[in-house]
């Protein structure tokens, strides 16, 4: 389906589903979206703009059909997609897929994947698999050097707590973590110790 920002200014319990299936281009690569993660700006406890805007996450709070990549834990980029009109904050995490176009260039990026499957399994392999950096925060999704194309019909898929979120944000009254069943690309459920 070809890309329509409007499609974007919904709140991302709304957005999640509808970008399973989903491709993600940036130059040569091409990523099968197969698992993400809603994150509701300050009405979620799991969100990082829970308290409201700060540098790192004006992104969220901007045009929907955007990328908010940050670093997580220092050392990995993660990235999400921007939706909700512009001055709500609402995200969507690309936590999982499979690579299926550029499979040579996602090889030579993530050199300790054990096979394919792995190749953007989780959300910082995602990333590296793909060449998304820190520097494409804000990156609008539908420019040179990203393409991003929804399925033309939404696709089956299972629902549960979102992995690796402390505190009331990862427990299970939020079961915001969308995935499309029987797919090997899909990461494995890890409950925070503080969940």
């Amino acid at each position: 389906m070809v890309f329509d920002a409007r499609q974007f200014a919904r709140p991302s319990l709304e957005m999640a589903p509808l970008l399973l299936g989903a491709i993600l281009s940036r130059d040569d690569v091409s990523v099968r979206i197969t698992e993400v993660e809603a994150y509701l700006g300050e009405d979620d406890p799991g969100s990082h703009a829970f308290r409201g805007m700060t540098k790192r996450t004006a992104t969220m709070y901007g045009p929907p059909g955007h990328l908010y990549a940050y670093f997580s834990y220092g050392m990995h980029v993660c990235a999400n997609v921007v939706c909700s009109p512009e001055g709500t904050a609402s995200a969507v995490l690309l936590r999982g897929g499979q690579i299926v176009a550029g499979l040579d260039e996602a090889r030579r990026r993530r050199p300790t994947a054990h096979n394919d499957r792995d190749l953007a399994r989780g959300p910082a392999r995602l990333t590296k698999a793909v060449g998304i950096l820190l520097a494409d925060d804000t990156a609008d999704l539908n420019a040179e050097p990203f393409d991003l194309r929804l399925p033309e019909h939404p696709v089956s898929f299972l629902t549960g707590p979102r992995t690796g979120v402390g505190g009331e944000g990862g427990g299970p009254a939020f079961p915001w973590r969308f995935w499309i069943p029987e797919e090997a690309s899909v990461s494995p459920y890890r409950r925070h110790p503080r969940a």
